[in-house]
C-alpha cells in the first residue's frame, strides 16, 4: 500500500486525524475552566488560568528546535506514534487530577510530547507531496487541527453533562486508539537518490551533523525572514485559540458552556475554507509565479488586520462571529502556506529542523501573549489587547512581501 499512488493521500488522512488529536486534547481545557475550578479553586484566577496555558507553551516552544532535529534524524512514523500515545496518556491523567500543582504538570508534559509531532508531521507530508498538491495537501492536514479546536470547544459541554474528569479520561483513551491504527498504516518516506548519486556520495556525509545545520538555517537571511512572518501572527492566532472563548463569553454575555462552541466553531469552520481556497490558489498561482506562494499568505494575513480590530470592539454577535470568520479565512489561507514556503528556501534535509525553530519562535510568542492576555483579561482590557495585535501583522505582512524572493519551488 505505501508504495501505490493513493498512499500520499492516505498519509494526509492519517496525520488529519493526529492532527485533530493534537489540537483538541489541547484546546478543551480552554473551555473547561469553569467546570474545573469549582474542584480547583486556583483556577478562579484569570492570571493562574494564563500561566497554566502558557507554561504548555513554553515548554512546547523549547522542545520544538529539539523535536525539529530529532524528525530529521530518526523515523518519523515511530516518533509520531509515541508522541500521540504519551499525549493521550496525559489527557487521561489530567480527570485524575485533584490539585492546580498536578495539572500544571501535567499539562508541561503535553507540551513535550505534543512538540515532538508538528515538524514531523509537516515534513512527511512535504516528502509525499510534490509542489503541485503540496499547500493543498498541507492545508487539508491543517483542517484536523481546526477541527480538533472545534471539539476541543465542546469540552464544557461535555463536562456539564457528564464531568471533566470524565471528559478527559475518554479523549484520552480515544487517542491511545487511535496510536495503533498508526501503528500499523502509517509508513515513513526516505528520500529517494539517483543511482548516480549513490555512487558519488559518502554514506558518512549523508546527513549533516546537527551543528551545521543549524549554522546552515542560522545565517541564511529569508529563513529570519520567515521567522518573522511566522511568528507575528502566532500572536493572534494563540490568542484566539486560548482566549476566544473568553473572549465571546463576555463581549457576547453568554455562559461558556455557549461562548466555548461558538468560538470554536466560528474559528473552525472558516480557517477550512480558508484552506480550501489558499491550498488549490497556492498550488495554481506558484506554477506561473515563483511569489503565488507569498502573495497567497500575504492574502491571508490581510484579511487578519480588520477582523482583529472586529474582535477587539465588536460587543453585538454579528460583529463578534463576523470577526471571528473572517479571522479564520484570513488565517486558514495563511497556515496552509507556511511549510510550502519554507520548501521554496530550506532544503529536504533540514525542513523539519527548521520548522522545529519556527514553532519555537512561533509558539514562545504565543505563550507570551496568552500569559499577556491573563493580566489583561483581569483588568477588562482582553478586547483591546486583541485589536492592537492587528499592528503587529501588518508590520510583518511588509516585511513579507519585501523581503521574500524565491528561486526554486522545491530547495533540494
Amino acid at each position: 500500500m505505501k508504495n501505490s499512488k493513493i498512499y500520499p493521500w492516505i498519509v494526509v488522512g492519517l496525520l488529519w486525524g493526529v492532527a485533530l488529536l493534537n489540537y483538541m486534547d489541547r484546546q478543551m481545557l480552554s473551555t473547561m475552566k469553569d467546570a474545573m475550578q469549582v474542584d480547583i479553586v486556583e483556577l478562579q484566577s484569570a492570571t493562574n488560568f494564563g500561566y497554566l496555558m502558557a507554561i504548555f507553551l513554553w515548554i512546547y516552544a523549547l522542545m520544538s528546535p529539539v523535536s525539529g532535529v530529532i524528525a530529521d534524524r530518526l523515523n518519523r512514523k515511530w516518533l509520531i506514534v509515541g508522541s500521540l500515545f504519551v499525549w493521550s496518556s496525559v489527557t487521561y491523567l489530567m480527570g485524575i487530577a485533584e490539585t492546580f500543582n498536578q495539572v500544571v504538570w501535567l499539562r508541561a508534559l503535553m507540551g513535550v510530547s505534543e512538540a515532538l509531532y508538528i515538524p514531523a508531521g509537516l515534513s512527511l507530508i512535504a516528502d509525499y507531496h510534490t509542489g503541485k498538491s503540496r499547500s493543498l495537501a498541507v492545508g487539508i492536514h491543517m483542517t484536523g487541527l481546526y477541527t480538533g479546536q472545534a471539539i476541543g470547544g465542546f469540552g464544557a459541554t461535555v463536562a456539564d453533562a457528564f464531568s471533566w474528569h470524565t471528559t478527559f479520561h475518554w479523549f484520552g483513551i480515544i487517542g491511545i486508539a487511535y496510536a495503533v491504527i498508526l501503528m500499523l498504516f502509517l509508513h515513513d518516506k526516505k528520500t529517494e537518490i539517483l543511482p548516480t548519486e549513490k555512487l558519488q556520495a559518502n554514506p558518512q556525509k549523508e546527513k549533516e551533523s546537527v551543528f551545521t545545520s543549524l549554522k546552515s538555517l542560522l545565517t541564511n537571511v529569508a529563513f529570519w525572514v520567515i521567522l518573522l512572518y511566522f511568528a507575528a501572527p502566532s500572536l493572534p492566532g494563540w490568542a484566539t485559540k486560548n482566549w476566544l472563548p473568553t473572549l465571546f463569553a463576555e463581549n457576547l454575555d453568554l455562559p461558556m458552556s455557549q461562548a466555548g462552541p461558538i468560538s470554536t466553531i466560528t474559528i473552525a469552520v472558516s480557517s477550512f475554507i480558508g484552506v480550501l481556497i489558499g491550498g488549490p490558489l497556492s498550488d495554481k498561482w506558484v506554477q506561473k509565479n515563483l511569489r503565488g506562494r507569498v502573495y497567497t499568505g500575504a492574502i491571508g494575513l490581510g484579511l487578519t488586520i480588520p477582523s482583529l480590530l472586529l474582535l477587539g470592539f465588536g460587543h453585538n454577535l454579528v460583529a463578534v462571529v463576523g470577526a471571528g470568520l473572517l479571522f479564520g479565512i484570513g488565517y486558514g489561507i495563511f497556515d496552509t502556506n507556511n511549510m510550502p514556503i519554507l520548501c521554496q528556501f530550506v532544503s529536504h534535509k533540514q525542513r523539519a529542523t527548521a520548522y522545529g525553530v519556527m514553532n519555537m519562535i512561533g509558539v514562545s510568542a504565543g505563550a507570551f501573549i496568552t500569559h499577556l492576555l491573563g493580566r489583561w483579561g483581569d483588568s477588562g482590557n482582553l478586547g483591546a489587547g486583541f485589536a492592537m495585535l492587528a499592528i503587529v501583522v501588518a508590520i510583518a505582512l511588509g516585511v513579507q512581501l519585501y523581503f521574500l524572493r524565491p528561486k526554486t519551488d522545491n530547495m533540494e
